[in-house]
């Protein structure tokens, strides 16, 4: 089947062989070792009492906005003082510092304004600079191969607006850094403030030229330096419409959290404008299935909102995560990952090893807490006791559903990797029960490099040095 992309995907294992699959006996036996890039595709649900959180959050939600009603008839976009007119597309630079002298950092953003009413949305990459995947995906958007006359974004047919920033940390982009030039996280530094430090200036002018007139933002990461992430949505559920997207994208993990202190998604979040983040792939690299999966959802999300023509594609299954289990290494050494991010594993199951070169006839197996889906994987070599090389997902419902999606790797499949799913109906879609919460109040606070020390705003005005 063709892809996004134009090139071709590996049919989904389908039939027989997944029936050998889920028939086969259970293995403790360590995995042969392998590089695998087959995304994945599992289902949980949170818990009872979140649960009641994000259905009481849900009785508010309302219908659409009279501002989108196709009876108020086609407006002009207005965007960085500029006027952009019904069905036309403009490529513009927004500064992200206005200063007369000195680097101003210019990023492209690429606005598609509709001929029919509709809402806002504002697609993101690279908020930290080394992350790859988010600047390929969109940049391929605003290209000819997706936008123009007949194309799956025609200004003529689409309804609202979409603006497309493939890079937002264009300094550290441009010198290969997750970081702004003064070292600070762009993406816990929102909403900012204009007189502060770097970060937050800039920072400031982001939420105020771009993500205030949205009102849905899509937010394209990876994981950070050292580990890598199976393609997976982060969303707070308990925001209606934050809800309504996250579900539309159409795979199958997603991970409920709020977002840690001063990022884009939480502080969006508080303004009651949509947020969701997409996690996929590593650093400092471009992995082809979460480029593909990215663009994948953000059509689907599209389609969800009627902003463009045709029906959304829906997974068979869908994760509702609230929370997680740790693999971690109890010695210290180099270490072999045998069942990388997007594994299903046993308990007990061999998913590591750990060797010295200062003893080379010792060899130490990491194994796996429970039976789950590993949904980021440690790729520094280097560890020591207590260093996470694994972070899981725990299934104990729905195993034999998963079963039947294992890859000839053990790996799952995910949506948008193979193609399109069949048409299905939301109440269709299978959720399993997994119990659970988040390590240190969210998802990554296990992985950090850096103790919290406050915030980078508090740390400022305590040091005059900052």
């Amino acid at each position: 089947m063709p892809n996004l992309l134009g090139g071709s995907l590996t049919d989904s294992t389908e039939g027989s062989d997944n029936e050998q699959i889920s028939d086969r006996p259970e293995s403790l036996l360590p995995r042969s070792k392998r590089r695998r890039f087959s995304p994945l595709k599992v289902a949980n649900q949170i818990p009872k009492r979140r649960r009641i959180e994000i259905e009481k959050a849900l009785e508010g939600s309302s219908g659409t906005p009279k501002k989108w009603s196709r009876q108020s008839g086609p407006k002009n976009h207005t965007f960085l003082r500029k006027r952009i007119p019904p069905g036309s597309i403009r490529r513009l630079e927004f500064d992200l510092l206005s200063v007369d002298i000195g680097e101003s950092w210019p990023v492209p953003i690429t606005v598609v304004h509709g001929a029919r009413p509709g809402p806002t949305i504002t697609l993101l990459g690279a908020v930290h600079g080394n992350e790859l995947v988010g600047p390929l995906a969109l940049t391929y958007l605003s290209g000819p191969n997706f936008i123009g006359s007949g194309k799956a974004i025609d200004p003529e047919a689409l309804s609202g607006t979409i603006r497309i920033v493939p890079i937002v940390n264009m300094p550290g982009y441009k010198t290969k850094s997750r970081y702004m030039p003064d070292g600070r996280d762009l993406n816990r530094s929102f909403p900012g403030k204009p007189d502060s430090n770097t970060s937050y200036r800039v920072a400031n002018r982001i939420w105020n030229k771009i993500i205030a007139g949205s009102d849905y933002v899509i937010d394209l990461h990876t994981a950070a330096v050292g580990r890598t992430n199976m393609p997976q949505i982060r969303a707070n559920l308990a925001h209606a419409s934050s809800n309504r997207i996250a579900r539309s994208f159409g795979i199958e993990a997603i991970l409920d959290n709020a977002g840690p202190k001063g990022s884009l998604r939480r502080v969006t979040n508080d303004a009651d404008i949509a947020c969701v983040t997409f996690e996929g792939g590593g650093p400092d690299e471009l992995d082809p299935e979460s480029v593909q999966v990215s663009l994948y959802g953000i059509l689907n999300v599209l389609r969800s909102l009627r902003m463009i023509p045709g029906h959304p594609s829906r997974p068979s299954f869908r994760i509702l995560a609230s929370g997680s289990l740790w693999i971690r290494s109890d010695q210290g050494g180099l270490l072999d990952v045998l069942a990388p991010a997007g594994s299903f594993v046993d308990e007990g199951e061999v998913v590591a090893t750990v060797t010295n070169p200062e003893s080379p006839s010792e060899s130490h197996d990491i194994v796996s807490p429970t039976r789950g889906l590993i949904i980021c994987s440690a790729t520094n070599p280097f560890v020591t006791a207590g260093t996470p090389v694994g972070h899981i997902l725990p299934v104990s419902k729905g195993v034999q559903t998963i079963r039947k999606r294992l890859d000839e790797d053990d790996c799952l499949v995910i949506s948008g990797a193979d193609g399109d799913p069949v048409w299905r109906d939301d109440d269709e879609v299978e959720d399993i029960t997994v119990d659970g919460e988040w390590s240190g109040g969210n998802v990554d606070a296990e992985w950090s490099t850096n103790p919290p020390t406050g915030s980078d705003e508090e740390a400022a005005e305590s040091d005059p040095h900052q």
